[in-house]
């Protein structure tokens, strides 16, 4: 993902996920792009941000508390969850933020 999300006047929520990943990490593409087609269509989601290198850190934004507890309970996350513990992650760690400010810079 190499686009910056438009998000709206703070404040909002960020979900900001690190991981290392297990060096076999099939069917991990896949699943990544298949939550992103599913938050896309979860009330309360306003964008994500993703960067992997060694270590991989996505951000996701959402309206408000619930949504992110609503996102987290989902289904298919649930199963994805399951399957990054279980195949594709050695350790990840998960930070929720109140977003008060945010400011921007276009060339």
């Amino acid at each position: 993902m190499s686009n910056i999300a438009n998000t709206p006047l703070p404040p909002y929520y960020a979900v900001i996920f690190t991981s290392i990943k297990e060096p076999n990490d099939t069917g991990y593409f896949d699943m990544a792009l298949r939550m992103l087609e599913l938050a896309n269509g979860q009330e309360g989601f306003l964008g994500m941000e993703s960067a992997r290198n060694d270590v991989g850190i996505t951000v996701s934004y959402w309206s408000n508390l619930e949504s992110i507890k609503k996102w987290k309970m989902n289904s298919e996350h649930l199963i994805a969850q399951e399957k990054g513990k279980s195949q594709w992650y050695k350790k990840y760690k998960t930070r929720i933020c109140l977003v008060e400010r945010d400011y921007e810079f276009n060339k």
